[in-house]
C-alpha cells in the first residue's frame, strides 16, 4: 500500500516504549503526516507500533524536570482503538517537547488549521468506492416488483434547505406533496422528517399505533461504558476480576438492548406485517443503529460485502450520523461531550449476528475490524464530516479516496469462506446475555497473549523494510 504525499516530519532516537506485554524496550520513533512508527533493535528492528495519527485521542506529557526514575519522564498517548501508549524520553535534548508538538499538530489538523490526511491521499484503486451507493438505484431495487409503489423520490431537499442534515434525495409517500413535506419539516427537530425532536406523541393522537420504549441509553452513558471497557481490556485485568469487571462496564448489556430492538423491528415487519416508525432524540444515533440492524436482518442484500457498504452509506453517512463529532476527527478536545461509540456499537452488534449465522454473511471479521480502523484513521474520506451537505461543500468525494475503493479492490481479504449465497432467509438472532460475547478479536487484539485475535498492521517487519516503504510513499 502506497500512501502518496505521506512524508516524514520527525525522527526521534533513543526512546523507550513502555510495553505492557513485553516490558520496556528502547528504539526509534518515526512520525509522518499520517502515522507514528516505533521499531526496536532489541526485537530485530521490527516495527513494534504502527499508529495512524487519526487514531490518537489525547497526548499528555508525563513527569517534569524534577522527575526521578529511568522512565518517569515522557509522553502518554490515548488511542481510540483501545490502546494506551507510553514513551519515556531522556530529559536532555528536548526530544519530548518536539515529539509532543509534532503529534499535536498532525494528529489534530482541525485544531491547527490543517486538512485531513485523506485530502492528501492520492491512492488509486481498481474500483471507485464512491459509486457503491446510488440512492436512485437503491430506491428502485427496494420497490422492484411492487405494482404502483406507495413511495417516490423527492428532490425537495436538493439544496439542503429543508433539512441540512438529510440527503438531497428523499424517499417520501407517493401522495405527499412538497407543501405537505415543508409543513411537516417545520415542526420536526432540525427538519428531520419524520424523526421527532424530543419526547413522544400522545396515545390519544395515535389510537392505531403501539408504542414500545427500548430503553437504549444516551450517548453519554455509552461513552462512559466504553471508557470502563477500555480500562478492562488494555492491557488486561487479572482473571480473578475479569467477569466482574466486564459486568461493571455494562457494555454487553447495551449491545443486547440495541440488538433486541432491531430484532423486535424485524419481527414486526416480517411476522406481523406492520409498519414501524423508529425515532430517538434527533434521529442520527439510536435510530441509525436500529434501522440499519433491522435492514441487515430482513434483507440478504445487505449481508453481502457491497450491500453492507451500501447500508452504511445509506443509513449512517447519508442520513446524517455525526461522525465528525461522535469520533472527534482531528479535534484535540478530548473531553468533548459529543463523542460517543454509537457506530462501534453497531459494528459490534453486526459481529454478534455473524457469530450466530456464520453462513449468512459474505464478509468476515477482518472486514469489520478494517471498517473500525478506518473509522478513526482519516486515511479515507468515507467517515469525514457530519452530514451529506458538509461533505458536498468540502468536496470530499472529489478530493479523497473512499474506504470501499480499498475493500472492493482487495475483496479476497474480506470475504468469508463460510458464506452461502442461498441463505436468504430473515435472521432472528437471540439477543440474550448468554448468547452474546465480548468481541475479543477487536477489543483485545493488541494483547499478544490472547489466542485467536486479529492483529494486522499495514507495516510489520524489519526497520529497513519500514524505511524503504515510507521512502516510496514520499515519491
Amino acid at each position: 500500500m502506497s500512501l502518496q504525499l505521506c512524508f516524514y516530519v520527525l525522527a526521534v532516537w533513543d526512546v523507550a516504549y513502555l510495553c505492557p506485554f513485553y516490558g520496556n524496550m528502547r528504539g526509534e520513533i518515526a512520525i509522518t503526516n499520517y502515522r507514528l512508527l516505533f521499531y526496536s533493535p532489541e526485537r530485530e528492528n521490527s516495527c513494534i507500533l504502527d499508529v495512524p495519527l487519526g487514531v490518537i485521542a489525547r497526548v499528555e506529557k508525563v513527569g517534569g524536570s524534577t522527575s526521578r526514575g529511568e522512565n518517569s519522564y515522557g509522553i502518554e498517548i490515548t488511542c481510540k482503538d483501545m490502546r494506551n501508549l507510553r514513551f519515556a524520553h531522556k530529559q536532555e535534548g528536548h526530544s519530548r517537547r518536539i515529539m509532543f508538538d509534532t503529534i499535536m499538530k498532525f494528529a489534530f489538523p482541525l485544531s491547527n488549521g490543517l486538512q485531513f490526511f485523506a485530502m492528501e491521499n492520492k491512492q488509486k484503486f481498481a474500483e471507485d468506492g464512491w459509486k457503491v451507493y446510488d440512492p436512485e438505484a437503491e430506491f428502485k431495487r427496494l420497490v422492484q416488483g411492487i405494482e404502483n409503489p406507495p413511495w417516490k423520490l423527492s428532490l425537495l431537499n436538493a439544496n439542503y434547505d429543508v433539512c441540512d442534515t438529510y440527503p438531497a434525495l428523499l424517499g417520501v409517500p407517493r401522495d405527499c406533496t412538497d407543501d405537505d413535506m415543508r409543513r411537516v419539516a417545520s415542526f420536526r427537530s432540525r427538519g428531520r422528517i419524520p424523526a421527532k425532536g424530543g419526547g413522544y406523541e400522545t396515545d390519544e393522537g395515535y389510537p392505531f399505533v403501539g408504542f414500545h420504549f427500548l430503553d437504549i441509553q444516551n450517548i453519554h452513558v455509552m461513552r462512559e461504558s466504553l471508557r470502563k471497557l477500555k480500562e478492562l481490556v488494555y492491557p488486561a485485568m487479572p482473571d480473578s476480576r475479569w467477569l466482574s469487571g466486564l459486568e461493571a462496564t455494562h457494555w454487553l448489556e447495551h449491545i443486547k438492548t440495541v440488538l433486541f430492538g432491531a430484532v423486535r423491528i424485524a419481527e414486526k415487519i416480517h411476522v406481523e406485517r406492520t409498519s414501524v416508525l423508529v425515532h430517538c432524540s434527533d434521529g442520527w444515533d439510536r435510530t441509525a443503529q436500529l434501522t440499519s440492524l433491522a435492514m441487515l436482518l430482513l434483507d440478504p442484500v445487505y449481508r453481502t460485502l457491497k450491500g453492507f457498504e451500501c447500508l452504511i452509506e445509506r443509513e449512517w453517512v447519508s442520513a446524517g450520523h455525526k461522525f465528525q463529532q461522535r469520533i472527534g476527527h482531528g479535534d484535540k478536545n478530548y473531553a468533548d461531550s459529543e463523542r460517543s461509540p454509537i457506530f462501534l456499537q453497531f459494528i459490534d452488534c453486526v459481529w454478534q449476528v455473524t457469530r450466530q449465522f456464520p453462513t449468512a454473511f459474505e464478509f468476515n471479521e477482518h472486514f469489520l475490524i478494517a471498517v473500525l480502523d478506518h473509522l478513526y484513521s482519516c486515511q479515507f474520506g468515507t467517515f469525514l464530516g457530519n452530514c451529506e451537505r458538509s461533505r458536498t461543500l468540502e468536496r470530499i468525494q472529489e478530493q479523497t479516496p473512499s474506504l470501499w475503493s480499498l475493500v472492493n479492490s482487495r475483496r479476497h481479504e474480506f470475504v468469508s469462506p463460510l458464506f452461502d449465497r442461498r441463505n436468504t432467509r430473515v435472521l432472528f438472532p437471540v439477543p440474550s446475555m448468554r448468547h452474546l460475547q465480548l468481541w475479543l478479536g477487536y477489543y483485545i487484539r493488541w494483547n499478544p497473549g490472547v489466542p485467536g485475535t486479529v492483529r494486522k498492521n499495514s507495516y510489520c517487519g524489519r526497520k529497513d523494510a519500514v524505511l524503504s516503504t515510507c521512502s516510496l510513499e514520499c515519491d
